[in-house]
């Protein structure tokens, strides 16, 4: 019987580590090249890639794109979703509403400054889903040495 249950106790050791095993902390998607060279970030069991301009100045609309995926960086349809990013530049604070934009992608447009103090929450609601949340902070230089992206 001894076998049995030390059998039983690593399946279960192993279920309840697997999911911290998966997980993407902000530190490791820092070291990952975003596919549109963005600025990674996980948003419960998707991810999130944020897209800002990087010459982006506050007396002109400029683009935010958030590209969303599974954590195999599959697309994941954005039809029908809804969401908004809101930026905090300096003691500026603006939001982007974001609309879908292609298969996997939302965009909107906001007045902002692209800087290194900034800071950008995103949040997306799927059809049929909870909305989920992200944090970003695009103006800084990731581990890599590569800056957030701008298209």
């Amino acid at each position: 019987m001894k076998p049995f249950w030390l059998g039983a106790a690593l399946t279960v050791a192993v279920a309840f580590s697997a999911p911290s095993a998966f997980a993407h902390d902000d530190a490791y998607l820092d070291t990952q090249k975003a596919p549109n060279g963005g600025q990674l970030r996980m948003a419960g069991p998707l991810h999130y890639e944020l897209v800002t301009q990087k010459n982006a100045v506050a007396s002109a609309d400029s683009p935010v794109v958030v590209y969303v995926t599974d954590h195999a960086g599959t697309p994941v349809s954005t039809k029908g979703a809804t969401g908004t990013a809101t930026i905090l530049a300096g003691k500026t604070r603006s939001t982007a509403p974001l609309a879908p934009d292609g298969d996997n992608r939302m965009k909107g447009l906001a007045r902002y400054v692209h800087a290194p103090g900034m800071k950008v929450v995103v949040s997306i609601t799927l059809p049929g889903t909870a909305p989920e949340q992200a944090r970003f902070t695009p103006g800084l230089v990731a581990q890599d040495g590569h800056m957030d992206g701008a298209h």
